[in-house]
C-alpha cells in the first residue's frame, strides 16, 4: 500500500519551490526546472502524487507509455482523486502521435468522470515550462487572491468543454458561466442545461457526459 506524508500534503512549499516525488530525480523534467530557477525538494512519501506546488495544488503525470500500456493508469487516477481532496488536483497528460488516438477516452475519464483538471502536454519539456509558469507566477500574485493559477487554466477549461459534440465557443462560455466547474457541468441534468443551450444541445451534451466510459483504451 502506498503511503504519503500528511505534513507535506497539507502544507504548501514556499513560493518558487516544488516538492517532487523521488522517482523524478533524474528526469529531464527536473533538469529543465532546475535550469529555470525552480527550487526542488525530493520526497519518497508523496504516494501517487508526482509534484506538490506552492499554490496548494498537486500534479499527477500520465505519460504516453501509461496510456498505451493499458488501463492501470485509471486506477492510479482514482487513487489520486480520492487522496487529495484538500488540494487543487491537476493531471498532465502526454498527447503525442502514439497516444493521440486514446486522448478523447482519457480526457472524458479524467475530466468528466473524475472531475479533475487535465492539461495536455507534448512531453516533459513542455510540462516543466508549465510547472515553472505556475510556480514562478504565484510569487508575483496578490497573496490575498486564492488559486490565482486558475487564470492559467481557464483557456484549457474552455477548450475542454468545446470538445463536447455540438458545443462551440459561445455555448461553452455560456455553460461555464452557469456551471463553473466541469464536475458541476457533468452532474447537471438535461433540464438544467436546456435554459442555457436549448433543448437539442442540452440532451446531446447530457447524453455525451453520461455515456459509459469504455473499460479499455
Amino acid at each position: 500500500m502506498e503511503s504519503k506524508s500528511p505534513v507535506l500534503l497539507s502544507a504548501a512549499p514556499p513560493y518558487g519551490h516544488i516538492i517532487a516525488n523521488e522517482r523524478w530525480r533524474s528526469s529531464a523534467l527536473i533538469q529543465s526546472l532546475k535550469g529555470g530557477g525552480v527550487k526542488i525538494a525530493f520526497e519518497k512519501e508523496l504516494g501517487v502524487v508526482d509534484f506538490h506546488l506552492p499554490n496548494k495544488s498537486c500534479i499527477l503525470y500520465v505519460s504516453e507509455c501509461d496510456v498505451i500500456a493499458g488501463t492501470s493508469y485509471k486506477r492510479k487516477l482514482v487513487r489520486y482523486r480520492n487522496a487529495n481532496s484538500s488540494l487543487q488536483e491537476m493531471v498532465l497528460l502526454e498527447k503525442t502521435r502514439l497516444s493521440e488516438q486514446y486522448f478523447s477516452s482519457v480526457q472524458k475519464f479524467v475530466v468528466f468522470d473524475l472531475g479533475l483538471t487535465l492539461l495536455p502536454i507534448s512531453g516533459q519539456t513542455e510540462a516543466s515550462q508549465l510547472i515553472a509558469q505556475i510556480v514562478q507566477g504565484e510569487g508575483r500574485e496578490n497573496p490575498f487572491r486564492r488559486k490565482s493559477s486558475l487564470r492559467l487554466l481557464e483557456p484549457v477549461l474552455l477548450a475542454l468543454v468545446q470538445q463536447v459534440p455540438g458545443v462551440g465557443r459561445v455555448k461553452a462560455l455560456a455553460l461555464l458561466q452557469h456551471f463553473p466547474s466541469l464536475q458541476q457541468l457533468s452532474n447537471a441534468a438535461a433540464a438544467e442545461l436546456e435554459p442555457v443551450v436549448g433543448h437539442a444541445a442540452a440532451h446531446a451534451i447530457h447524453n455525451f457526459l453520461h455515456k459509459p466510459t469504455a473499460a479499455g483504451t
